[in-house]
């Protein structure tokens, strides 16, 4: 990809481990931790675009609050655990490249952005607690438009705050909905397939496909 201004990133699921959370419990909750994680993840996703459709909106933390609750109750978690899930989730682990790749990445003349349904506090406290708050340019919330990814007005704010092209845009996403959404919308929008999925039916390819950050550095040129 040439002519590169921005480097936009999802955070939950693409720079951090949303799995990590319960992974860190896993001796208390036993061999079911794996599929109670993907369903707390899954049912807080699908509560935003539930919020969204309905007009009814609350905050990432609320939602993610909200979805633990369902899941606890659903994978019989016992209750006593939910402040301790909770707390990790607000400093989920980066995957294993991401911190090298970022600072990689910082040396060159890019602005580098995280573009997040989470709220500023939570984006805030996430990247302080893994040593990458000197990294980003800026930490987009969706709190600032008040509706949840993959509405387009979440993707026009790195665009309205950088005064640059959509195509001079490179957004990275783990999630099929939010590559498309981004896609979509005109930015040069890469899947983060760490895990080796099939993509969804959403009328967007994606720019390019890699297996993890190791594998953007040599994809990207900027001006």
């Amino acid at each position: 990809m040439k002519n590169i201004k921005a480097i936009i990133f999802d955070a939950y699921g693409t720079l951090f481990d949303v799995n990590s959370a319960a992974e860190k419990c896993k001796d208390k909750i036993g061999n079911k931790w794996e599929g109670f994680s993907n369903y707390w993840r899954n049912t807080q996703l699908e509560y935003t675009w539930l919020r969204s459709l309905m007009k009814r909106h609350k905050d990432f933390w609320q939602i993610t609050e909200d979805s633990l609750d369902k899941s606890m109750k659903v994978y019989s978690i016992d209750y006593s655990m939910k402040n301790e899930l909770l707390d990790l989730y607000k400093i989920l682990s980066p995957f294993k490249e991401v911190p090298q790749v970022i600072k990689s990445l910082k040396e060159k003349d890019l602005k580098l952005a995280i573009l997040s349904n989470g709220t500023p506090s939570l984006l805030n406290q996430l990247v302080k607690s893994n040593n990458l708050e000197n990294i980003f340019d800026d930490l987009f919330s969706i709190e600032q438009v008040g509706v949840y990814k993959p509405d387009s007005k979440v993707y026009d704010m790195p665009i309205k705050k950088y005064q640059i092209q959509k195509n001079e845009v490179a957004f990275l996403s783990a999630n099929t909905w939010d590559v498309s959404g981004g896609g979509n919308y005109g930015f040069n929008s890469i899947w983060v397939n760490r895990n080796n999925s099939i993509f969804d039916n959403l009328d967007y390819k994606p720019t390019l496909e890699i297996k993890n950050l190791n594998d953007l550095l040599p994809n990207i040129e900027s001006n």
